[in-house]
């Protein structure tokens, strides 16, 4: 049989990667696949570094159309990225009844329901496990291996820039700028990390992740998104002392209610695996009714770790190609007729615990004045750590660790405690998460 022809739209990091495993692995890949899978062609508009990253060993062009128009060619490899012109070419794909792969998660966590429908009416396959997580095969794990299970939450991180950056101001004790600047110059983080540090390209995981996980449309606009540009060095060390570590967790539940759709820093119990998950590594916790707790880790970034989840892609569409569309595993695990309209729950309607820390003054009767309010809002308080004023001091810090509630109570209740004479400042709130 003839190998499958691919064209491969951006050569850049992931597409470099992709091309060199698939040469280097070619017959192990064709024994998995029951065919051959060939890169005939090369669209980037640094031509001439395209040419010498192939070797001569595939047409290289400059523009993506004269791939997708090319009859040769069954499957579109969009490496790309953004939003403009990789949507309009996985669309003109599409269009012209070739299989898409993607890495792009912000693409299909905001354009991803367009995206899908335009596959399903043509019959053809859009494959994206290289979108989240980079080489961890959480995509097939949530849609295919864990079929059985109702799944109850997913909670993971998903964004090694910011694991990497937590990581060392734990270790170090470093403030968040000093740390930001190490990991860009190492190359962990972006010239300019917004999407990044601020918790977007997260987010946009965590998307993709809770459609599959409870079959619903892809709604980024409906996520929750805090980055982790605003923790203090002081607050990771006091979470250590009440026995948590910190981390930017993309989490999305089931609930009576709705979905949670959120990304922001957590505390998460030190002895749970994922919260020794360290550097730029990525992990993933699946919670099924059947299954219990499943844990992904891995490398979530790279050149060939990313590669490895497109070249999936690759085999499971040459698998596949000839099969009865109707036959096909669904994009979002749930046959397209039967997604849900479950609610994205608005941040003030979800239930979580939380650390919070405030400076007061050193007097009788602020702790009394702080729990009286908490407790008029129905929050109880779990831990407490108050941190004794050195010599000739008047303040101290206290930190309390609450039992679950809304997070709308803890608004409000943090709203009347700032109002107090005795406290100084904005209390600091962070999410607190069992995972268990």
């Amino acid at each position: 049989m003839k190998p499958i022809k691919v064209g491969l739209l951006g050569i850049g990091t992931v597409g470099s990667g992709t091309f060199n495993v698939l040469k280097r692995n070619q017959e192990e890949i064709k024994r998995r696949a029951g065919r051959g899978i060939e890169i005939a062609m090369v669209a980037d508009l640094n031509v001439e570094r395209a040419r010498e990253l192939t070797g001569g060993e595939c047409d290289v062009v400059n523009d993506a159309n004269l791939i997708i128009n090319n009859p040769d060619i069954e499957i579109v490899i969009e490496l790309i990225g953004g939003y403009g012109i990789a949507k309009d070419l996985v669309l003109k794909a599409i269009a012209a009844g070739k299989h898409v792969v993607t890495a792009n998660k912000a693409l299909l966590a905001t354009h991803g329901t367009e995206i899908f429908k335009a596959a399903q009416d043509k019959g053809v396959m859009v494959a994206f496990e290289a979108a989240v997580a980079g080489g961890i095969p959480i995509i097939k794990a949530l849609r295919e291996g864990l079929t059985a299970n109702q799944i109850q939450w997913v909670a993971g991180i998903i964004n090694g820039t910011t694991n990497f950056i937590l990581s060392e101001m734990r270790d170090k004790g470093l403030d968040f700028g000093t740390v930001l600047k190490e990991a860009q110059r190492l190359g962990y983080a972006e010239a300019d990390p917004t999407f990044d540090i601020e918790g977007v390209d997260a987010a946009h995981k965590a998307t993709i992740l809770a459609s599959i996980a409870f079959g619903v449309p892809v709604q980024f606009d409906k996520a929750h998104v805090e980055g982790i540009t605003k923790l203090q060095a002081v607050d990771i060390k006091y979470a250590e002392q009440l026995g948590y570590r910190i981390k930017l967790l993309g989490i999305t539940k089931r609930t009576p209610k709705g979905i949670e759709l959120r990304v922001h820093p957590t505390l998460i119990p030190a002895k749970r695996l994922i919260a020794n998950v360290e550097g730029a590594m990525n992990a993933v916790l699946v919670q099924g009714d059947a299954v219990g707790a499943t844990l992904y880790y891995g490398k979530g970034a790279g050149s060939e770790p990313t590669a490895s989840a497109v070249i999936a892609d690759l085999v499971d569409i040459t698998r596949l190609a000839t099969a009865d569309p109707g036959h096909r595993v669904p994009h979002l695990a749930f046959q397209p007729d039967a997604m849900s309209d479950t609610p994205i729950l608005p941040m003030a309607e979800i239930t979580t615990s939380y650390y919070l820390r405030m400076n007061v003054s050193d007097q009788p009767g602020v702790l009394a004045d702080v729990t009286r309010i908490l407790a008029e809002h129905s929050i109880s308080i779990d831990a407490m750590l108050q941190k004794e004023p050195g010599e000739g001091e008047t303040r101290a810090d206290i930190i309390m660790l609450t039992h679950q509630t809304q997070e709308k109570n803890v608004q409000a209740a943090i709203a009347k405690i700032e109002g107090l004479p005795t406290v100084m400042g904005s209390i600091t709130k962070i999410r607190l998460e069992e995972l268990s």
